[in-house]
């Protein structure tokens, strides 16, 4: 008796017959990856120039990931938070000696719980203020979505947690104007990604942070989607491209790439704010797992050792250089393998169909806007592949400059 696997069309069906309807229809139903290559239920394949959304830094089926996961659970895996594992105790001092200051992390499981952890941590300071910027993306959880600007997203869930003040992201004068002696402290995000890869003024993040510290506010950095190397720096904070002064925040929120599409998300807090929670003051059963953390250090460690940060700075450079040459593209931004594009039109979702129809996976972060964030394992032959598509890409999908 023969077998056959279900089509692309029998597991959309199942699936809106078995989940909630938050994502709407799948795109694709994806059945295997290797490196940064995906293949569909039916058998297609695409490239992926997207990795999970900044998630899968090492691609798919990475091996150094796949025996470091399998070692570790085959040797301890949940052990809950009354104990401690070597991967959480290691994977803590790595993140705080890659921040380059003296700090303590709080693990999660998403970044939406660790800006949950951040957001509770400022209201240890004994203020309530969040001074936020518009355009922002900080997580679908009741605290992280009050931080979110987007009215979409916020609405049907008011009331939310208050007292937070939104501000033109990128700009230092609403910044001073907003931040008084009130605020516990400023949110921003050294690039935002969900609203098209917004880079700010080089300027900006350091003169935020002096802004929080004339006030004795904190400096909170969301780095859940630029940081773990994404920018070509461990942090894009660190990143000379991005700012023009050393930064070094209160408050750093990490997730996404870190451990490679195993959940994971962390909070490491500086300057003292470290400190700031007592035991009983949060918690999470998940969080700091030894599968996740072994994973998170099996991710650094290949980061170093096949030098992927100027990987990603160099292959970044060679798409925006590629794909900006066309007339129908208006602009380039972002920073290492975090790349943004601004179209001619609003036509960003027909970009996206016929991107997939070509074979490449991209995102439409807004109407007008184009986001990759692809594994730091591309190849050279893929991203000059997916150059050489585009026009005919933005041909189909109706682009004209």
């Amino acid at each position: 008796m023969t077998t056959t696997n279900p089509s692309t069309a029998e597991w959309t069906e199942r699936y809106a017959g078995a989940l909630m309807n938050t994502f709407g229809p799948p795109k694709i139903v994806l059945a295997r990856g290797a490196g940064a290559h995906i293949w569909d239920a039916d058998g297609r394949e695409y490239v992926d120039l997207l990795g999970g959304i900044a998630v899968n830094a090492l691609g798919h089926a990475h091996p150094r990931l796949v025996t470091a996961v399998t070692e570790q659970l085959q040797t301890l895996g949940h052990i809950s938070n009354f104990f401690a594992s070597a991967p959480q105790i290691t994977l803590a001092e790595r993140l705080v000696g890659l921040l380059g200051a003296d700090g303590r992390v709080f693990f999660t499981n998403s970044g939406a719980e660790a800006n949950e952890a951040a957001f509770k941590l400022t209201r240890r300071t004994g203020r309530t203020k969040i001074v936020a910027t518009e355009g922002s993306f900080h997580g679908r959880t009741m605290g992280a979505l009050a931080l979110t600007s987007k009215e979409a997203y916020r609405a049907p869930f008011e009331p939310l947690p208050g007292d937070v003040v939104f501000v033109p992201y990128g700009d230092e004068a609403a910044l001073e104007a907003a931040v008084d002696d009130t605020t516990a402290a400023i949110l921003v995000e050294p690039i935002q990604g969900e609203a098209g890869v917004i880079v700010p003024p080089r300027s900006y993040l350091p003169a935020a942070q002096r802004i929080a510290h004339e006030h004795g506010a904190l400096l909170w950095l969301d780095e859940i989607q630029t940081g773990a190397g994404r920018t070509g720096t461990w942090f894009a904070h660190q990143n000379p491209a991005l700012v023009d002064a050393p930064v070094v925040p209160d408050i750093v929120t990490l997730a996404k790439g870190l451990a490679g599409g195993i959940p994971i998300g962390a909070c490491i807090a500086t300057h003292g704010s470290g400190k700031l929670f007592d035991p009983g003051n949060h918690g999470t059963t998940f969080g700091g797992n030894p599968v996740a953390a072994a994973a998170a250090l099996a991710v650094l460690d290949t980061i170093v050792d096949d030098d992927l940060l100027a990987r990603a700075t160099t292959l970044g450079a060679r798409l925006q250089q590629g794909l900006g040459a066309d007339a129908r593209v208006t602009e380039t931004r972002g920073a290492g393998l975090l790349v943004g594009l601004t179209l001619a039109q609003p036509k960003a979702a027909e970009v996206v169909a016929a991107a997939q129809d070509a074979g490449f996976v991209v995102n439409g972060a807004t109407p007008e806007r184009i986001r990759m964030a692809p594994p730091f394992v591309l190849t050279d032959a893929d991203a000059d592949a997916f150059v050489a598509a585009w026009p005919a890409i933005l041909d189909q999908a109706g682009v004209s400059a």
